[in-house]
């Protein structure tokens, strides 16, 4: 079954169907590369998080965006995360 996408002021949000939580919280980190493979499970994250397919309003560019519960977990995944 498709998904309906999620609109808000920043984004028009395509849910990824890997999400275990289907929230977009409020942490957030949004990824340039909309084709790159993340696996959220590797990072370690302590907290809930949720990978979106993202269209940013802004200037229509196209993503990922990445949202936590924790802004640790925002943090420890900007750190990490190193797009091939």
């Amino acid at each position: 079954m498709a998904q309906q996408t999620i609109s808000t002021e920043l984004y028009l949000l395509y849910p990824s169907p890997r999400n275990t939580h289907r929230v977009v919280f409020e942490f957030q980190s949004f990824v340039l590369q909309p084709y790159a493979l993340i696996d959220l499970p590797s990072f370690d994250l302590t907290g809930r998080h949720s990978l979106f397919a993202a269209q940013r309003r802004a200037d229509g560019k196209m993503g990922q965006l990445v949202t936590f519960e924790l802004e640790s977990d925002r943090l420890r995944f900007e750190r990490l995360f190193v797009p091939d």
